[in-house]
């Protein structure tokens, strides 16, 4: 397929799956014609479209305005690239369903061979790191646990997501949405979840050799400490993050309880966003659970799960005294981004400021292992079986 990419370089292919989840052809015709839009100048217009919506992702801008320029992108990358230069010199682009006049002035200067405004004023604000500190670190992450795509409550397919990640020189990410319990996130049912690893499959057969889209979930911690989904799906999957999403008041023991069961559950690899709390954004602010997290965190560095550093700003979570208290029991960590939109993604740069500032050993993350390695950790009975 012809690609593009959000930097010199970088790679999209077109969609092959609706939202709702039923697999789409790969389109042949791409495939072989080299003439098509991504060849036109450095980068091209589905790139400059592609690359203004990361920007806006990573800047947390308004998801209504992003979706613009990705939906343009998806219009304009099976077109010719001659029908795409006549219409941007006959000003006829926004003729097309979803090319509006902003996003067709992206269009008609990155074929012109013009930087286009937008994206210079992006880049000038928003390219830089995301955090003063842990670059370090940053570079030997190999990949990321915990990500949302529009099957469940993401805002891109997650082939977008795969591309996005691979982009950002990730060996691996997880994709992780979400279990049926949550409906308000559209959750996935085991009928669904199995319909996605289907397409999973068939988005791992057409990206390039040494980056994984990995199975996963972001299955809910019932209120009696079990995961919300049957045991044969999770049984699929290569990595799980369980995470508590309801009833984040419920009596401190009865909290520490559920998460126990959770943390104790041999399919669980990953402790998610564990206090549930919220320190800023357009959600409001909301105070942590509850729990014993001496006990909690003694269960996750016994039983091998990792506590999650979730990098959304908003969330924070753990706490640095719970981080640090779980440092100093020995736990192992997962640096995530949680993203629920590409260009948030990079938001794995706050967590690894975090999880430096708090002195956590880089071989204690458990995404700084190699693929290989990590799957060994999440799934230790096909290990053994080997």
């Amino acid at each position: 397929m012809v690609l593009c990419g959000t930097r010199p370089g970088g790679r999209v292919r077109a969609s092959l799956t609706s939202n709702n989840g039923h697999p789409r052809a790969v389109d042949g015709k791409l495939s072989r014609d080299r003439s098509a839009v991504s060849e036109e100048y450095a980068g091209g217009p589905v790139a400059a479209l592609r690359r203004i919506a990361f920007l806006m992702e990573r800047a947390r801008e308004d998801s209504r305005r992003i979706q613009a320029f990705r939906s343009a992108a998806a219009v304009v990358l099976p077109l010719p690239a001659e029908e795409v230069r006549e219409r941007a010199e006959a000003g006829t682009l926004t003729e097309l369903a979803g090319i509006g006049p902003s996003t067709a002035a992206v269009i008609t200067d990155a074929v012109r061979g013009i930087l286009p405004e937008r994206l210079a004023r992006l880049e000038a604000e928003h390219s830089g790191p995301l955090a003063s500190g842990g670059r370090e670190l940053r570079s030997l992450l190999r990949g990321d646990l915990h990500s949302h795509s529009d099957w469940s409550d993401g805002g891109s397919p997650l082939e977008e997501m795969a591309m996005t990640a691979m982009e950002l020189g990730h060996d691996y990410l997880v994709l992780t949405d979400h279990s049926p319990r949550l409906t308000v996130a559209n959750g996935l049912s085991a009928a669904r979840l199995a319909r996605q690893l289907e397409v999973v499959d068939a988005v791992n057969i057409h990206l390039d050799g040494g980056f994984t889209l990995l199975k996963g979930i972001e299955v809910d911690i019932l209120e009696d400490g079990e995961l919300d989904q049957t045991e044969e799906m999770l049984a699929r999957l290569d990595v799980r993050v369980a995470s508590v999403h309801s009833k984040l008041r419920m009596d401190p023991a009865q909290m520490t309880r559920r998460m126990l069961g959770a943390v104790r559950n041999p399919f669980t690899n990953v402790l998610g966003h564990c206090t549930g709390r919220l320190v800023t954004g357009n959600r409001g602010k909301r105070p942590s659970s509850e729990f014993d997290a001496q006990a909690v965190f003694e269960a996750c560095a016994e039983h091998g799960t990792a506590v999650e550093i979730n990098s959304r700003p908003e969330r924070r979570d753990p706490p640095t005294k719970l981080l640090e208290l779980a440092r100093d029991l020995g736990c192992l960590f997962s640096i995530d981004s949680d993203a629920h939109a590409p260009g948030q993604l990079d938001m794995v740069d706050y967590g690894c400021d975090r999880a430096e500032a708090a002195g956590i050993d880089p071989d204690r993350i458990v995404n700084t292992w190699p693929r290989e390695r990590l799957l060994a950790w999440a799934n230790p009975a096909r290990s053994d079986s080997r």
